[in-house]
């Protein structure tokens, strides 16, 4: 088991072998708060959904961007709501789920704060777009960094060819940037995107046009083993305009929230603020993988599994 979760995690961080066991979908314990972005970007660097359903969610879980676009379906006391994951939670140990204001209500009543849920990933979700591509503000032909929406499923390489130049595998930062050190060239770009169940979609004619989301015609969830269609004209990024980060730099996030009780402030500014809450996290909850629901006792907290924990698979290698 322990094998599986380390394997699984070094998939999602480093961009391993399309091999790998797939992420559990099983479902999970632990507790919801919810804040309001207060009119910025999260972590993820996306734009904020149009349904305005989304999730922040701790260290562990969030995986250094590795969970960034994948969904939840958190279940609460009023019913069930499906979320993506948008942003980062500095202070939420594993279970702890910072939901927006909006997917709280659905779920729960807003007075209480603080709810007990039941959560789990989801598999080939429906997407409300087709795959877009913005390249980010800074780049060139020396040095090339992207950003993947409506991917889906969690992601485990994103590959990246200019003309006259064969695949570079891109590496991914924390604030979901898929990024080539020495470049890319001046495009346009093809952009081969695998997820962790080894489906590939490929999208060309990216141009490098920082700062505008390219939107495509590829839709994730229902592409085959591999999909390739060219980018429609790009259109001017909705997020709010934010001036050009240097490379090793992630974008700044404001965020604020109610509560009944009052909140801890945010150990970076660059994160979503939780309820605050009886300090519960522990060494081992940093530690462990991507979305772990928060352990009971610790016979529990030895054996807990997170949701990118290894499942079954027939061997495809």
């Amino acid at each position: 088991m322990v094998a599986g979760i380390i394997g699984v995690a070094l998939l999602l961080q480093t961009g391993g072998s399309a091999c790998a066991a797939p992420p559990s979908t099983t479902t999970k314990t632990g507790k919801a708060t919810f804040y309001d972005l207060a009119g910025t970007s999260g972590n993820c660097s996306l734009e904020p959904p149009a349904d305005d359903l989304y999730v922040a969610l701790g260290p562990s879980q969030y995986s250094e961007g590795a969970a960034c676009g994948a969904y939840l379906d958190v279940t609460g006391p009023k019913g069930k709501v499906r979320v993506k994951v948008f942003d980062s939670c500095p202070e939420c140990a594993a279970g702890h789920l910072d939901l927006s204001r909006t997917a709280f209500k659905k779920i729960g009543a807003e007075i209480d704060g603080i709810i007990p849920i039941k959560y789990k990933l989801v598999k080939n979700p429906p997407v409300p777009a087709p795959i877009s591509v913005r390249v980010k503000e800074g780049a060139s032909q020396y040095w090339f960094a992207a950003r993947i929406d409506h991917h889906a499923n969690l992601l485990s390489s994103v590959q990246v060819a200019s003309s006259g130049r064969g695949f570079t595998k891109a590496q991914r930062t924390d604030f979901n940037y898929w990024i080539i050190d020495s470049g890319a060239g001046p495009g346009p770009f093809k952009i081969k995107i695998t997820d962790v169940y080894g489906k590939t979609s490929t999208v060309s004619g990216i141009k490098m046009n920082p700062g505008t989301v390219q939107k495509t015609a590829v839709r994730a969830s229902s592409a085959s083993s591999s999909s390739s269609l060219s980018a429609s004209s790009p259109e001017p990024a909705t997020s709010p305009k934010k001036p050009a980060a240097s490379p090793s730099k992630q974008p700044a996030t404001k965020a604020s929230r109610s509560a009944p009780a009052s909140a801890a402030p945010p150990s970076s500014p660059a994160a979503s603020a939780p309820a605050a809450l009886p300090a519960t996290a522990s060494a081992s909850a940093a530690a462990a993988p991507l979305l772990e629901s928060t352990p009971t006792d610790p016979a529990a907290e030895a054996a807990a599994l997170d949701l990118t924990a290894a499942e079954p698979a027939p061997n495809r290698c």
